[in-house]
């Protein structure tokens, strides 16, 4: 089913979520009041939409929407009367931000979370609702586990990512035939991937400022480097951006570098270490100026950021992408290469590093662990954040 956008983003702009669910998604008439407590406030969340055993809740904030902190305990709350469901939030004028969390037997629960603003085309957030439509003929089989897997499909970053990948694959086509220098075939193809998987991780720490205190490093310079001289821009600036900046500690670089590339950091993972296909090639690899032109144009159609808490703007992306496509585009066989999902790591990480810190800090500082010390009020408050389910019954 596909959902007539214009009414969509019009029933947005006008918070009018009513309409929305019921009118233009199919859904059902569930309107009563969930009233909530945390920390001695009174919140009443209003029924919007019912379907199937999944509810809708709008929290009108009255101000600023609540932080993240609160919205996890309001959560909470919520999930104890109603398992599934989906919270929006709002300040009634600006501001929304549509909250899922998705449940899963043995795996932590991952909070996934779209902000919305009536400034915004809203494409991303229509997209998503457009998964949750239900047509009449539809009625007679939906289930409850059919429409979780609409609302997991809507919010879940995974969609997000595939998405983008899907995207990825022409770039990284495209982009190979500008390279010059690199035998056709698999080589040229891996040494693609490489530059793309630097390219998209300077495109993270660029917007964090951390380039020169630009955001837009790359685009600046290369529209600088085209003005000098045409198709230059790999040899003469990226790979010293690369290989004598990034690659090498500050104090080790020749001052030259330093004026070239201005205040950039080192970044000792290897990623900007000259790869095997540069020692072979290096002095033969061209790659023309257009092909950065479209690549950055492709990038520029998001928004990159290095905090993976999930609050999604349109066209909104973090590392998770990153190591999305590292794996896809890799030869695990040879190089017996994985990307480590979100949930893994945080499972590892709760049961492993979270422990360990916790029990490091017990016997150096055995008074914050007291009763209402503050390490014991950070668990008692929010105890998913810190500690899996297993673990908290240790």
């Amino acid at each position: 089913m596909s959902i007539d956008q214009d009414r969509t983003q019009h029933y947005l702009r006008t918070f009018d979520f009513k309409t929305l669910f019921r009118e233009e998604l199919g859904w059902d008439n569930f309107a009563a009041p969930l009233p909530v407590t945390v920390e001695g406030t009174k919140y009443i969340l209003q029924g919007i939409a019912e379907k199937r055993g999944v509810a809708v809740f709008l929290l009108h904030a009255g101000g600023d929407l609540p932080p993240y902190a609160l919205r996890r305990k309001i959560e909470r709350q919520v999930a104890q009367r109603h398992r599934e469901h989906l919270v929006v939030y709002s300040d009634g004028k600006t501001a929304q931000l549509w909250q899922w969390v998705r449940q899963e037997a043995g795996k932590p629960l991952a909070v996934r979370e779209h902000r919305y603003s009536v400034t915004h085309a809203g494409d991303s957030l229509i997209q998503k609702l457009d998964a949750l439509a239900v047509s009449l003929a539809e009625e007679e089989t939906l289930t409850l586990p059919g429409v979780l897997g609409r609302v997991r499909s809507a919010f879940d970053v995974e969609r997000v990512t595939k998405r983008f990948y899907d995207q990825f694959k022409r770039e990284h086509s495209a982009f190979r035939k500008f390279l010059k220098g690199v035998p056709a075939g698999d080589l040229a193809d891996w040494y693609v991937s490489v530059m793309l998987n630097r390219l998209m991780f300077v495109y993270f720490i660029q917007k964090k400022g951390f380039l020169a205190g630009n955001p837009d490093y790359l685009r600046s310079r290369l529209a600088a480097d085209e003005g000098r001289a045409p198709d230059r821009f790999y040899a003469d600036f990226l790979c010293p951006l690369f290989f004598e900046g990034l690659a090498t500690p500050k104090p080790a670089r020749p001052p030259a570098v330093t004026t070239l590339l201005g205040d950039v950091p080192y970044l000792n993972g290897g990623i900007f270490a000259r790869h095997p296909i540069e020692q072979s090639y290096g002095q033969a690899i061209q790659i023309d100026d257009q092909a950065f032109n479209q690549l950055f144009a492709f990038f520029d159609q998001y928004q990159w950021h290095l905090d993976d808490r999930p609050l999604h703007n349109d066209n909104e992306i973090n590392p998770d992408v990153l190591g999305y496509i590292f794996e896809k585009y890799i030869n695990q066989k040879q190089m017996g290469a994985y990307y480590t999902k979100e949930d893994i790591t945080e499972y590892i990480g709760k049961n492993t590093i979270l422990p360990y810190l916790l029990e490091a800090a017990a016997r150096t500082e055995p008074s914050f662990f007291k009763p209402g010390g503050p390490v014991w009020s950070l668990l008692a408050a929010d105890p998913d954040r810190y500690l899996y389910a297993a673990l908290a019954q240790g």
